[in-house]
């Protein structure tokens, strides 16, 4: 093995090398040391302008940016201007290199384009999940506003699994990720000291406030879930449950479960042991998790979920079970899905911002990568939402 150094302008490895089908010489990128069959003749030094040209050779029946550039009659800086600083280019000058990008399908060369600017133009985003209404649009808006930006979005998940979030999160920053959006901030030590190492910047969202040093855009999930709670205490209700997402290792489950049991206690009541179950986010688990607490004596007169995907289980649940929603149980969810509106009777939830605060976290991450300064913790109001899930406890 040959231990070699890294080059100060692309941060690779290069050497001219003998390899066993003859000599070959040529620019190569090997982390660390170079294999066996090859011999080391002399390390070369890289210049940026040799490597943006090796890295946008013309494959055969491709256009390059040379063609582009002779097509518009301009020069390879404006057309890489108007690609990557288009607001810098005057609007005819922009229009007519556009043109000619159109009409000979040019693709800039991602590689070559991340080394000219030091950066990959992607951002990371990793969620618990995307089987969930509340995720998707999360993404949608994410992506809308990064794409605005020229900016590409790359997904993760990690199924509410910290160890799960903190492998991805390597992932995506080892494949280039300028920037990462997570989920809550029940992330890893580790994987926050990675990110502070590294100074990359992360954006937490639906959580508010931040722990120090963490910038955020969201909610403070126990006093949104306090407000069903006080709107349920004022139609009489006091046997109140609460049917929550798995709070282990899920930061904004465990704020709504301890914004519940806070919100009953400053009235005088407790959220009772049998009144409290964790499921899963899925209609079976919530189907059965209602069941097994309507079967509790005394049964409660309201639950509360952790989501409206529980909520829409408990609903099912209910009507299989031939109870009258809200005569003699009420519901109530939380997130406001399309499907809230819908369902029969229409659910009473918590209305989270989700297009408005994904955008602000997008907003948030741009600034950064633009060092532009930004605010650091951003809340976003939830409301409540009421429909016909809810009515006075049943005397």
């Amino acid at each position: 093995m040959i231990p070699v150094g890294s080059c100060n302008i692309c941060n690779r490895f290069h050497v001219e090398c003998i390899i066993e089908s003859g000599k070959f010489r040529v620019k190569v990128g090997f982390v660390g040391v170079f294999p066996e069959p090859m011999s080391a003749v002399g390390i070369g030094i890289c210049h940026e302008s040799d490597y943006i040209d090796t890295m946008t050779t013309k494959e055969p029946g491709l256009p390059n940016i040379e063609d582009v550039a002779s097509a518009a009659g301009v020069s390879t800086a404006t057309v890489s201007r108007v690609l990557n600083r288009p607001q810098s280019v005057r609007e005819a000058l922009r229009a007519q290199v556009l043109e000619a990008v159109a009409r000979l399908g040019y693709v800039p060369h991602a590689g070559a384009r991340a080394l000219k600017l030091q950066r990959s133009g992607t951002v990371g985003a990793i969620f618990p999940t995307i089987d969930n209404a509340i995720f998707a649009q999360a993404i949608d808006a994410l992506q809308q506003r990064l794409a605005d930006a020229g900016l590409q979005l790359l997904i993760a998940t990690c199924g509410y699994d910290v160890a799960t979030e903190s492998l991805q999160a390597t992932n995506l920053v080892t494949r280039g990720a300028d920037a990462l959006a997570l989920c809550g901030v029940g992330q890893s030590r580790s994987l926050l000291q990675f990110l502070k190492q590294r100074e990359l910047p992360t954006v937490h969202a639906m959580v508010y406030p931040p722990p120090a040093g963490l910038v955020c855009v969201g909610f403070d999930n126990a006093r949104a879930i306090a407000q069903a709670v006080r709107y349920l205490l004022d139609l009489g209700h006091r046997r109140i449950a609460m049917l929550a997402g798995i709070t282990c290792e899920n930061d904004r489950a465990a704020a709504r479960v301890a914004g519940v049991r806070q919100a009953l206690g400053q009235a005088g009541l407790a959220l009772a042991p049998q009144h409290l179950l964790e499921r899963k986010y899925a209609l079976a688990d919530a189907r059965e998790g209602f069941r097994a607490l309507m079967c509790t004596s005394p049964a409660p007169t309201a639950v509360l979920c952790g989501n409206d995907v529980l909520a829409f289980g408990a609903l099912l649940e209910a009507q299989a079970m031939g109870m009258e929603v809200p005569r003699q149980v009420s519901i109530v969810g939380f997130d406001d899905l399309e499907m809230a509106r819908h369902i029969q009777p229409a659910l009473t939830t918590m209305h989270v911002p989700t297009k408005q605060m994904w955008h602000t976290v997008a907003d948030r991450i741009i600034a950064a990568l633009e060092k532009k300064p930004f605010q650091v913790a951003t809340e976003v109001e939830v409301e409540l939402v009421v429909r016909g899930s809810t009515g006075p406890a049943p005397r």
